[in-house]
């Protein structure tokens, strides 16, 4: 371990003894150390290029999975462009030998076939999703053998979510970017060489990155199995604060560290050290804004009028007061069948509707472990989604849309629930509808833009708001009613006065508006974006606040009735409560699949949530 010659030799006897002072113990300690310090130098300079190494070598290994992936899938477009390719080729060969009559049926089935639409290209191969949706790759398959066939190129439907195929540009188009409600089980029927080749790309496909293609188990974005291998109940954080033996046993709760000062003073608990949403806090924000005192992750920030963010130190009595929840607990599962898209709650609160294909199922959850709903209505086409249903205040009429033209008003009070009335617009689909606070005005989001305004009584449109470029995808109504907030494919919310009938403001963002909702109580309206985020902007100042707890696009977002909270939930299967206005996580829950809808009973005793995997759920609120 020492050079040669540091230390005198061994004392012989017979020979004088080395005798050394205190200066030269004292020197001779001081070589010693700074020979150790040097050692340890070059050790640390060692390790951390061992960690260096390792941390680029994770990096090639999952860019390496990436692009084996990305080659898989355009191996089996290749493959199936050729067989288009060749089948072209033989039909071409086969058709003069066919009669007159036979050759003119076949021509004009080709040409038929140049000219399909999505919708039927989806029916062919056995997809049967939405318009609106994401590209699957049985679309992208589709696309590649129209042209294969020296078809025009086919009008593809707009992603929901930024999630595309690795390699494949994204499509715009006037629905561009709506809600991520992909055809839920649907896979493309190619083949596989072995089992094992197909479970093992199904597991890369789930151990890289949520929303990554594998290939050949071909997925919708929303079938993608998340990290979480089960669901289970929300759990509030005087529940969770000490009573973790292993973090990893609950990855899917959160306590912030935000709220150490608020969960000690309410609960009389440490809170719980580990966080397992590092990773996604406040992506590309510096190192000094991802943390507070403590150095632990934030996930709430203000923004300043001149855009500064500065972590939010959450108040004392962020969780505990009159009207603010300790958890929630789940008491109900309504199995609809299909994917729930749409869903809202009776006053008072009886009966849930839930909306999914072509149909609005009512479930009676005053009854105890009911498994069936107590009535269908059979609603738009079949194979079309409902986006919206909402109840007029006296619980006597519902009013249902979707991807279609036409909104149908239900009469509920009749003995069976029958159609009373219809009303068509111009656009394609509804993706949002609201209710005036008086019941005599519908409002509706439509995919062309604009904001369709509807006479109730009289059952006709008495005006259209104008201003989104692209489609409006979410809507909510001031309590007083004289104010409208709408959110935008084209990356904008307006306020619209509804007195005057014109547009008031207009926020803009980078990212697609997937979700709002303005406090009953005024003042804060909550907007929830593609990019994942939460912003909760003040109706008058420029003030706002960011909330950084979501890994996926937010899908729906619906305030308390007593406005001191709200949820809202996303593509990454979660449903989180937060504080008004400043975002501090109330509760957390992991679902089995994406949540695409949610409602809050008037009593703020209920939550029921919607999601890809065909169910609703009820949760109860416990204060």
């Amino acid at each position: 371990m020492y050079p040669q010659g540091r230390h005198p030799p061994p004392h012989q006897p017979g020979q004088p003894g080395f005798k050394f002072t205190v200066a030269e113990s004292c020197d001779r300690i001081k070589d010693e150390f700074q020979f150790l310090q040097a050692q340890y130098h070059s050790l640390k300079v060692e390790y951390d290029k061992l960690a260096n190494e390792k941390t680029e070598m994770q990096r090639h290994y999952v860019m390496v999975r990436l692009c084996y992936n990305r080659e898989q899938l355009w191996l089996q477009i290749a493959r199936l462009t050729e067989i288009a390719k060749r089948l072209n080729a033989i039909l071409a060969q086969i058709m003069p030998f066919l009669s007159q009559e036979h050759q003119q049926q076949v021509a004009q089935a080709v040409e038929r076939a140049k000219q399909v639409t999505m919708t039927e290209l989806n029916a062919i191969i056995g997809v049967r999703g939405l318009p609106n949706l994401p590209l699957t790759q049985q679309q992208l398959q589709a696309q590649h053998l129209s042209h294969a066939a020296h078809g025009p190129p086919v009008q593809l439907p707009p992603h929901p979510s930024g999630l595309q195929p690795p390699g494949i540009p994204p499509v715009t188009g006037s629905g561009s970017g709506l809600l991520a409600l992909g055809a839920l089980g649907s896979q493309a029927h190619l083949p596989v060489k072995d089992e094992k080749n197909h479970h093992d790309l199904e597991h890369r496909g789930e151990e890289l990155i949520s929303g990554i293609w594998s290939a050949p188990a071909l997925r919708t974005p929303l079938s993608i199995a998340g990290s979480y291998p089960t669901p289970f109940a929300m759990m509030g954080h005087h529940e969770m604060n000490g009573g973790l033996t292993s973090p990893g046993v609950y990855a899917g709760l959160h306590i912030s560290p935000q709220m150490s000062a608020a969960a000690a003073a309410a609960y009389g608990r440490s809170p719980m050290g580990f966080d397992p949403h590092t990773h996604m806090r406040a992506p590309g924000l510096p190192a000094s804004l991802t943390s507070i005192s403590g150095g632990k992750p934030a996930y709430s920030f203000h923004v300043s009028a001149d855009g500064q963010m500065q972590p939010v130190p959450f108040p004392p009595d962020a969780l505990i007061g009159p009207g603010i929840p300790r958890h929630a607990r789940q008491i109900n599962t309504l199995s609809h069948g299909e994917v729930v898209c749409a869903v809202t709650i009776s006053n008072p609160t009886r009966h849930v509707y839930t909306g999914g294909k072509g149909c609005v199922k009512i479930w009676d959850i005053s009854q105890p472990g009911s498994k069936s709903p107590v009535s269908q209505l059979d609603c738009l086409n079949r194979d079309n989604y409902i986006r919206s249903c909402k109840l007029l205040p006296d619980g006597r009429t519902l009013i249902v849309g979707g991807e279609a033209s036409t909104l149908t008003i239900w009469d509920l009070a009749s003995q069976t629930p029958r159609i009373k009335a219809e009303l068509t617009s111009s656009a394609p689909a509804c993706y949002a509808l609201a209710i005036s606070p008086d019941a005599k005005v519908c409002f509706s989001c439509c995919s062309d833009g604009n904001i369709a305004v509807w006479d109730l009584h009289n059952q006709t449109l008495v005006r259209q708001f104008q201003g989104h470029t692209d489609g409006a995808s979410c809507i909510d109504i001031s309590h007083d009613g004289t104010k409208l907030w709408t959110g935008g494919l084209d990356n904008t919310v307006r306020s619209w006065d509804l007195r005057e009938g014109r547009q008031l403001q207009q926020h803009d963002f980078t990212s697609q508006i997937f979700s709002l909702g303005y406090c009953p109580t005024g003042e804060w309206l909550a907007v929830g974006m593609e990019s994942s985020n939460v912003e909760v902007l003040h109706h008058s100042k420029p003030d706002k606040y960011q909330l950084h707890l979501h890994e996926s696009c937010v899908l729906s977002l619906k305030f308390a009735y007593c406005g001191k909270w709200f949820v809202s939930t996303g593509k990454d299967n979660l449903l989180n409560a937060w504080r008004t206005p400043y975002g501090a996580s109330i509760f957390q829950s992991k679902e089995s699949s994406s949540v695409l809808s949610c409602d809050i009973s008037t009593d703020d005793k209920y939550i029921v949530t919607g999601s890809g995997d065909k169910k609703a759920t009820v949760y109860e609120v416990i204060y």
